[in-house]
């Protein structure tokens, strides 16, 4: 089995989600032994926003109508779309950024978002090739969003997350959450506690 680690989080040693991944992952390879782990850090390899150049990907990799840099940005999207495909679980530390994600992680799902690859169109409309993975999500918010209507409304990162996998045909999309970690030491600490608990069942 392989398991791709990725983080997000601009906060290096001070991140909840990078903790978060971390004890996710151990705890799965502590009850699935033999687990292979590849770690990819999105805050410190950021492949670079759509551009002309990088969406070289849609062409043929020996196209002759690519450009040197086109061709550059096409290894980018086919080493990361390689990886991706070749993992069964998808670890990924998502922190909510001005009621999204992190742009460094919005640029890794452009990349990898690749008819043909993870998904294609068909007569009934788009239909998933990357299924039969398991992705967990570490979610991670200083304010709570999940107890009301209006903060479900205000955020786009777990539902922009939960559509995007999905569209990638994957189904089993878990997510482990702390909200409220900017709300005082004692909300935080209870938020890590409940996403413990969360980590024990969901990567077991």
């Amino acid at each position: 089995m392989k398991l791709l680690h990725i983080d997000s989080s601009i906060l290096s040693a001070n991140s909840v989600s990078r903790q978060l991944t971390k004890d996710t992952v151990t705890q799965w390879v502590s009850t699935h032994p033999g687990t292979t782990v590849e770690y990819l850090d999105l805050a410190v390899h950021t492949p670079s926003h759509l551009s002309a150049e990088s969406l070289g990907f849609r062409m043929p990799a020996g196209s002759a109508d690519l450009s040197d840099a086109q061709k550059r940005e096409n290894a980018v999207s086919e080493a990361l779309v390689s990886q991706f495909l070749a993992a069964d679980v998808i670890v990924v530390g998502a922190p909510l950024y001005n009621f999204s994600i992190p742009s460094q992680l919005k640029a890794w799902i452009d990349r990898i978002a690749q008819v043909g690859r993870t998904f294609k169109y068909t007569e009934t409309g788009p239909q998933g090739l990357a299924g039969g993975k398991t992705v967990i999500v570490a979610s991670t918010r200083g304010g709570v969003y999940s107890t009301s209507e209006g903060g479900r409304a205000m955020e786009h990162q777990e539902s922009y997350l939960q559509t995007v996998f999905g569209f990638f045909g994957i189904t089993d999309v878990r997510f482990v959450r702390a909200e409220g970690v900017a709300m005082g030491e004692v909300k935080k600490a209870e938020a890590m506690t409940e996403a413990a608990n969360s980590i024990a069942k969901l990567a077991a």
